[in-house]
């Protein structure tokens, strides 16, 4: 009877022990989704512009993401001949691993650099990862003067919101 009793309570605390453990697959709340939630669309997305449009007449600061313009030749297409300059933050992408967030800065109408804001740090092999990709990130970024980048191998959820958040700042700063 007593070694019933033994055996009946070292199961039920191994079962204990073993559905309160938290994987690295767990987001902050606990939730296993591949994405935790996406951004609600272009409009209130959160990204953000900061900067000049060099040559067009009538500009007037405009620094909201409002879209079209005021422009002489207004056919709605940003990034046709007017060497804006300034920074764009795209909105934040919510990856399974974590937040991720990107920052251009633009001059001439050209993606000059692109810099991580956020990324996934939740424990040391997200900073592993991250600390490989977002450099390449980088580079095809610029290289690519678009949010069209390929996914660096391994760190496929980041290379996604990465580009999530970098088409946000794109479209922020009214490039192609």
């Amino acid at each position: 009877m007593r070694r019933i009793t033994i055996w009946l309570l070292s199961t039920v605390a191994a079962l204990v022990l073993l559905f309160s453990y938290r994987t690295s697959t767990m987001g902050a709340g606990g939730e296993t989704s591949a994405i935790a939630s996406g951004s609600d669309g272009p409009a209130g997305s959160g990204s953000s512009w900061t900067g000049t449009d060099d040559g067009s007449g009538s500009s007037s600061g405009d620094t909201s993401s409002g879209g079209g313009g005021t422009s002489s030749g207004g056919s709605g297409t940003s990034s046709g001949g007017t060497g804006g300059s300034g920074t764009a933050t795209g909105s934040v992408a919510q990856t399974r691993w974590g937040p991720v967030q990107v920052r251009i800065t633009v001059s001439g109408g050209k993606i000059t650099d692109v810099t991580a804001v956020q990324v996934p740090d939740g424990n040391h092999r997200d900073q592993e990862i991250n600390d490989y990709a977002v450099p390449i990130l980088r580079q095809e970024a610029l290289a690519a003067q678009s949010a069209r980048i390929d996914t660096v191998s391994g760190a496929t959820v980041t290379s996604d919101g990465y580009r999530e958040s970098l088409q946000s700042a794109i479209d922020a700063a009214h490039l192609k």
